[in-house]
């Protein structure tokens, strides 16, 4: 709990949320914990037909408010601490690779090196 299962690399100013059905495609999971960047009504569907629940709190301009569970959520912050753990890899941090899978491949080894740990 709390380490990388799988990523994916998007230009800097394209939202996370496009990548997001593909990088649950075929994982079992019971909930998804997610900022407000994932609260998307196709994202929710694909959850309610996996029959998982969307941890995820309503932006403030939707129109209806959707609820989330509080105490579920405060789990959320294993994906802040990987991140901090991830940025301690200078070079992930910082991207000095050139290429996609140059860099794709400096994630695998810091996520390996976390795992290990």
């Amino acid at each position: 709990m709390g380490n990388l299962v799988r990523f994916s690399l998007f230009p800097g100013q394209r939202s996370e949320i496009v990548g997001a059905p593909a990088l649950i495609e075929g994982l079992q999971f019971g909930a998804l914990l997610g900022d407000k960047a994932f609260d998307a009504d196709h994202l929710r569907q694909n959850l309610i037909a996996r029959g998982a629940d969307a941890v995820i709190p309503a932006k403030r301009n939707r129109r209806t408010h959707i609820p989330h569970d509080a105490e579920m959520y405060k789990w959320r912050h294993l994906v802040e601490n990987y991140f901090s753990k991830i940025k301690e890899f200078r070079g992930v941090n910082t991207r000095y690779d050139k290429t996609d899978t140059s860099y794709r491949a400096t994630w695998s080894i810091a996520a390996t090196i976390i795992a290990l740990r």
